[in-house]
């Protein structure tokens, strides 16, 4: 499917709204994500890999805040795991109907894949049946800060013993100079990657209301507090990150 370039923010806007997963945003997501979050590729792919170790007959893989199912699809491509099933969540409309229209393409396209639904609904609200992996990628961000322990607990409730969480986030830092080296060096990615000054700047603007990361160390203390022994980063590049936990 051929890619539309992101140039949602290349004109001067008077006001600046809070950035949202509009059909507006959803068409140009792939180009978007990719320019924008240093990684990314080698992330999603990952996710599979790891969660191909970690899937276990008879249960669910969890693709929450699934956006256009990117990890919904490598789930399907690595998890060769018999009776398992994918089900990708997102509580934006237009991303749940082109999800729908992706995976399909994917079906076309490799034999044997994973069964998959695609659900529209808000994860905070959702009821999980027993799982095996469940991917986080670049969602909790997003999330009321007041509201993410209770998330991680439920969703430490439904893995099965020997599962996996596996959570990608943006980071921020508590020592002032490595916070303001890293913000740097990834405006300076998306430099690299074609987008302008002002660009840069509308983006800042727009979701900075909207997407509050958290620390390395908040998310460990965080998921530790939800029920799971172990947290391990496995990925970091600039200031995103991917962690394992363990129940």
């Amino acid at each position: 499917m051929k890619q539309i370039p992101d140039r949602i923010y290349a004109t001067p806007q008077e006001q600046v709204a809070d950035f949202v997963f509009n059909e507006a945003v959803v068409r140009v997501f792939p180009d978007m994500i990719k320019r924008s979050v240093p990684g990314y590729p080698t992330i999603v792919e990952n996710i599979g890999v790891i969660a191909s170790q970690f899937a276990q007959p008879h249960s669910a893989l969890y693709d929450l805040g699934c956006s256009l199912g990117a990890v919904s699809q490598a789930l399907r491509r690595h998890v060769q795991t018999e009776d398992c099933r994918v089900v990708a969540v997102d509580n934006s409309s237009a991303m749940v109907e082109r999800c729908r229209e992706y995976l399909h393409a994917q079906d076309s396209m490799f034999q044997e894949l994973l069964p998959v639904e695609v659900l529209e609904a808000d994860i905070c609200q959702l009821d999980f049946q027993p799982a095996s992996v469940v991917a986080l990628n670049f969602t909790l961000q997003f999330i009321p800060r007041e509201q993410r322990r209770d998330l991680l607990a439920r969703i430490r409730q439904t893995l099965l013993p020997g599962g996996a969480l596996i959570l990608s986030e943006k980071l921020r830092f508590a020592d002032s100079e490595e916070q303001q080296l890293l913000t740097d060096l990834h405006i300076a990615f998306k430099r690299a990657n074609g987008y302008s000054e002002l660009e840069i700047a509308q983006k800042r603007s727009a979701i900075e209301n909207v997407m509050k990361p958290d620390s390395l160390e908040e998310h460990r203390e965080r998921l530790l507090a939800a029920g799971f022994s172990k947290v391990i980063p496995w990925f970091q590049c600039l200031n995103f990150a991917s962690l394992i936990a363990l129940p």
